[in-house]
């Protein structure tokens, strides 16, 4: 990840950081709250105006492609050739101005570090999502909040009656870049700060998940150990549902310990 600094040079006042997730070309701008909709950044206003101050990676991205020379450009290749890049690349091309525009009076520079108030404000991005049973979504954030939230209690956000109405691209779940998001098809983003303040809170945390899943979760050669029987007795009592898998795989499955010991009564 890279970091800059966005700063407007009149006064030399720290705007925010605009964060770049090279592995997937992500933008993300996370804004000062001193800011109002006089000082920030015009594409932005709408987002202070309603106290939003992280920005979309949709909207971060359309901020620095006005800031660029943009890639339909007729003499596009002249350009590139001029500041010895091969492809078109736009943190590059950002760097190289940078970030000014005739626009406004702001510019971006590089830092090795978070400011404080953005690591504080991302310990309430998203470390892990799940969908669980009646179409809703369980939540772990970076502060060991845990979240269980019906889908349909997020149906302002654009494109969640798709995923209501699809299991594939509900089953497509998944943490967005940075964990700004959860995302579905990596199309349908429900951002962190929504989740954070949806549906019920759930008194455990991601720590207590992963030690079930350490302490309660075994494999065929585990459950054979058990049960004191071969991998064959234990694909049998699969097929004659006395044991169920949580997880099917080619090399072995995975069932719950409870489960499996429930066969030795």
């Amino acid at each position: 990840m890279k970091i800059y600094e966005i700063i407007n040079e009149e006064d030399m006042f720290p705007v925010g950081v605009l964060l770049y997730f090279e592995k997937e070309r992500t933008f993300i701008i996370e804004l000062s709250e001193e800011l109002d909709e006089w000082t920030c950044p015009f594409l932005l206003t709408y987002f202070v105006k309603n106290k939003i101050y992280t920005i979309p990676r949709e909207i971060s991205r359309l901020w620095v492609e006005a800031r660029i020379v943009p890639s339909e450009r007729q003499n596009i290749d002249v350009i590139l050739k001029n500041h010895k890049l091969k492809s078109y690349d736009e943190i590059r091309l950002l760097e190289i101005s940078e970030g000014r525009c005739s626009q406004d009076s702001l510019a971006i520079r590089k830092i090795s570090e978070l400011p404080e108030y953005i690591k504080e404000r991302m310990k309430k991005n998203v470390v892990e999502c799940s969908i669980i049973s009646d179409a809703s979504i369980l939540v772990f954030f970076g502060n060991d909040m845990v979240r269980k939230i019906r889908l349909s209690d997020l149906s302002d956000v654009a494109g969640m009656d798709l995923v209501l109405l699809n299991e594939g691209l509900m089953n497509s779940c998944k943490v967005g870049t940075g964990g700004y998001s959860v995302t579905f098809n990596d199309s349908i983003d429900v951002p962190a700060e929504v989740l954070y303040e949806r549906g019920e809170q759930i008194p455990l945390s991601l720590m207590d998940f992963k030690a079930f899943i350490c302490n309660n979760t075994v494999d065929t050669t585990e459950s054979g150990a058990l049960l004191e029987c071969s991998r064959q007795n234990i694909a049998y009592m699969v097929k004659q549902d006395q044991l169920t898998p949580v997880k099917e795989e080619i090399k072995g499955n995975l069932y719950l310990k409870g489960d499996v010991i429930k066969n030795l009564w």
